[in-house]
């Protein structure tokens, strides 16, 4: 049975009303919802929802749509970088599902949505046409004031899909397919923002850190905290245990702790399995061991 998980971000964290009007698009197609991550902070929703591959994308294009006419990213403020109402949409791979199937259910629903909602869409990582915009993170730098900037004047920021100029209220949107993408933040017991950044700069691929780490430093300044908040993309080639490590460590040249970390959505429980094996050096630990994974087998 073929099936995909797709993760919407859409910019609005704080309005419930917003939010729940936008997720229960959702309600009218056959998909499962698994998660639902508003973070007012951040202003920004993760939704996680799984389904046959063209039920999927037309959710997401539902959703997408809501997005559209509930958000104006003109009055839009947030420590997460953003670009659009709906911001990012990738199809992950799950089950008999090929990545490839994603990478064109990716540009489908890239074309479709900016059809109809004249929105420019931009498709990075798997589905990208262009090696300079596997990276979500160069398709994103200048967020939406600066793409409304360029777009239309810097063949850079041509899109993929929809017109050479950014839709007045709604930004820009980043279609992909990619491999499961797990949501990790370090909060530390400083409000010194500079602390957060050089970590975060420790950590990230893209200034010599892990190749699998995309971070940030954010200032949280309801709770007068700093967080290192990072994309752990590939969690098998760099473990979140190995990350957590690094990041108490940089800490520590700095006199600050770590006060906790925060999972934001779904991950896999392989990487939570590969950081218990580590934190308590189990020997020759292996999956199979897990009683809910055994019952799970059994099941099937």
């Amino acid at each position: 049975m073929k099936m995909v998980e797709c993760v919407p971000n859409f910019s609005e964290g704080k309005r419930t009303p917003v939010i729940q009007a936008i997720i229960g698009e959702l309600d009218s197609y056959r998909v499962k919802i698994l998660d639902r991550s508003p973070d007012a902070d951040h202003n920004r929703t993760d939704v996680t929802f799984i389904g046959d591959p063209q039920e999927v994308k037309r959710a997401a294009l539902a959703m997408a749509l809501k997005a559209v006419e509930l958000i104006d990213m003109t009055q839009h403020r947030g420590e997460h970088p953003r670009m659009g109402a709906m911001d990012v949409v990738p199809f992950i791979p799950l089950m008999d599902t090929t990545m490839e199937e994603c990478v064109q259910l990716a540009r489908e629903f890239a074309r479709e949505f900016a059809e109809q909602a004249e929105v420019p869409c931009y498709l990075y990582e798997e589905a990208a046409t262009r090696p300079e915009r596997r990276n979500l993170a160069a398709i994103r730098k200048g967020e939406f004031e600066g793409l409304q900037e360029e777009i239309g004047k810097n063949p850079e920021k041509e899109p993929d899909y929809g017109p050479s100029h950014i839709h007045s209220t709604a930004g820009a949107t980043a279609v992909g397919a990619r491999f499961f993408l797990i949501a990790f933040n370090v909060n530390l017991d400083t409000d010194n923002l500079e602390v957060a950044k050089n970590i975060a700069r420790a950590v990230r691929h893209s200034s010599g850190g892990y190749r699998y780490v995309k971070a940030m430093g954010f200032d949280i300044k309801e709770r007068g905290i700093v967080q290192v908040s990072m994309n752990l993309v590939n969690y098998r080639g760099t473990p979140i245990f190995r990350v957590f490590e690094t990041i108490k460590r940089e800490a520590q040249r700095y006199g600050v702790s770590v006060l906790c970390s925060e999972l934001i959505g779904l991950v896999p429980m392989e990487a939570l399995l590969d950081a218990a094996g580590f934190y308590l050096q189990l020997d020759h630990f292996e999956q199979g061991q897990v009683l809910e994974q055994r019952l799970l087998e059994e099941l099937q």
